[in-house]
């Protein structure tokens, strides 16, 4: 899978961490002894991460070997990465390198999870990741097979309640402003209710976001929605709670597609570090 960082910006996270000196390493006079390291998955995991992390070591000096790429899912044990230089480069690159593939591989872990209880209906995660953070998250949330919800603000409309406060105009028009406005853009309105639901659809929206309505209501405006005789049903978006434990029972209240942030908040995953030193 694709680097989500370029090297300015690892090389960034490098300095970030060893601004100048890595004084201990420096002080034991260690640093130009040659040594090796492996990356290994501490349990069952959805791996993601690892080609930044080798790219960290490349930057830093060492020389690394990927083994297992982002996406792929591994038992407890398997060794993920190798790397192989002198002490200073290694322990310059080591943490940095080790933290990214835990983070990125707990959110893939997370979002595979959700992916499978709710196969076959899709999940798509949100843009609530850590701000900064961003272009990783979207890999993570890629690698555990979920597609993207929407990348901000620039790239899809979605009309909240917090747009609608400032509105003086039925459903209707606005729709029909939006259609005038952004021709090739899907329409997507957020609800709270079911009363809502039913009046942007009959208003003509092309995407219902059902936010934390509970999977029994999910299925009840599915059966109102089919009662209607409307011209255009529109898709549904379950969203707001989705989680692991119940993405199954809201893909079988009829949602089309599951929409969650569950996996930006997920515990890293648990990658193990050995170094070796001698060149062997």
């Amino acid at each position: 899978m694709y680097l989500s960082l370029d090297d300015a910006e690892l090389a960034r996270l490098l300095s970030d961490d060893v601004p100048f000196e890595d004084i201990t390493t420096r002080a034991l006079a260690i640093g130009s002894l040659p040594g090796r390291v492996e990356f290994r998955a501490r349990g069952d995991m959805t791996v993601c991460g690892g080609e930044e992390a080798a790219r960290l070591f490349a930057l830093a000096g060492a020389s690394a070997r990927l083994l297992v790429p982002s996406g792929g899912v591994v038992a407890d044990g398997t060794c993920l990465l190798q790397a192989q230089g002198s002490a200073t480069c290694l322990h310059r690159a080591w943490k940095t390198a080790q933290v990214t593939m835990e983070t990125l591989s707990g959110i893939a872990t997370s979002t595979a999870a959700i992916v499978a209880a709710a196969s076959p209906t899709p999940v798509a995660c949100t843009r609530k990741s850590v701000p900064g953070t961003k272009a990783l998250g979207l890999k993570a949330v890629r690698a555990g097979g979920a597609t993207i919800h929407r990348l901000g603000l620039s790239d899809s409309v979605l009309v909240f309640p917090e747009h609608r406060i400032f509105l003086d105009e039925v459903p209707a028009e606005t729709i029909a402003r939006l259609r005038r406005a952004e021709p090739e853009r899907k329409l997507v309105v957020e609800v709270k209710s079911a009363p809502e639901a039913m009046e942007w659809a009959a208003a003509g929206a092309d995407i219902l976001q059902l936010e934390k309505f509970a999977p029994e209501a999910v299925a009840a405006v599915r059966e109102d929605l089919g009662r209607r005789g409307l011209d255009q049903i529109p898709l549904l978006a379950a969203a707001g709670g989705i989680r692991a434990d119940n993405a199954r029972r809201y893909a079988a209240a009829g949602a089309d597609v599951l929409v969650t942030s569950a996996p930006f908040a997920a515990p890293p995953a648990d990658v193990q570090v050995d170094f070796t030193a001698g060149s062997g």
